[in-house]
């Protein structure tokens, strides 16, 4: 099982070597802002590296509102992330599940989203895996509850996407962890990635607010056991820095090798 951790952008193979880790999530431009991605110097060097990457779009992305000012910029952020993302290897590019306002009609972002994918279909489609991740808040997102996620996925149906499982937004979005993985496999078919994060925030929360594994309101033996029954690979978007996500990578190294309950 490959296990890693969302690093800094400037030298993510050097990050991956000082956590001892088998993959790297980076981010390919200000997560906050709406430049598009330059060329990276390196691309040669990582796609050929032996760890695995992951990119990570950026916050301000959300193709499912009704906002167009929003919405459009998104789409074109989105599909040059993905070639952005193709062009240093990466095995996916991992998008939040976005929102609409209150108000709007939660059905109009589903479709918002299919529209989305066959914006990029028309330039040939996205050239990797896009991987929708689950969210912890709002109460007009498109990923927070599984009930929506049901109704996104109906609603791209005939296209090809990935899912990445986040376990602090499970959590804090209040969907129990237990079990988990099969509630959201009979609506996607697959777990392609997993976000090994514990939570600061209490169960239905709504906070985004990451924790180490050992930490935080969530039983680390429940992230192990969604782990194993995802059998995806797992990023740690943990606190601490390298001595944090070293330490995370560790323990779940040492707890997956011993058996626990599924999830």
């Amino acid at each position: 099982m490959r296990i890693g951790a969302h690093v800094d952008p400037t030298d993510p193979l050097a990050e991956a070597a000082a956590r001892d880790a088998d993959a790297v999530q980076f981010f390919l431009s200000d997560p906050q802002g709406w430049k598009a991605p330059k060329p990276r110097e390196d691309a040669e060097l990582l796609r050929g590296a032996d760890v695995d990457l992951y990119i990570h779009a950026p916050y301000v992305v959300n193709v499912a509102t009704l906002n167009n000012r929003i919405r459009i910029p998104s789409r074109k952020l989105l599909l040059g992330h993905a070639a952005a993302a193709a062009a240093v290897g990466a095995k996916g590019l991992i998008v939040h599940g976005g929102h609409v306002n209150a108000g709007d009609d939660l059905a109009v972002g589903f479709d918002n989203w299919r529209k989305t994918f066959a914006y990029a279909a028309d330039s040939g489609g996205f050239p990797l895996p896009v991987l929708i991740e689950n969210t912890a808040g709002g109460d007009n997102a498109c990923a927070r509850h599984l009930d929506a996620l049901a109704r996104l996925w109906d609603a791209l149906g005939d296209y090809e996407v990935g899912f990445c499982l986040d376990t602090c937004h499970a959590h804090a979005g209040g969907e129990e962890l237990l079990g988990l993985v099969d509630r959201v496999k009979a609506i996607t078919g697959r777990i392609d990635l997993v976000h090994a994060n514990n939570s600061k925030g209490a169960f239905n929360s709504g906070q985004d607010r990451h924790d180490n594994l050992d930490g935080g309101t969530i039983d680390p033996e429940l992230v192990v056991a969604v782990i194993r029954a995802a059998g995806a690979p797992v990023i740690v978007e943990t606190p601490g820095g390298v001595d944090g996500q070293a330490a995370d990578i560790a323990l779940l190294r040492g707890q997956l090798g011993a058996g626990t309950s599924a999830a």
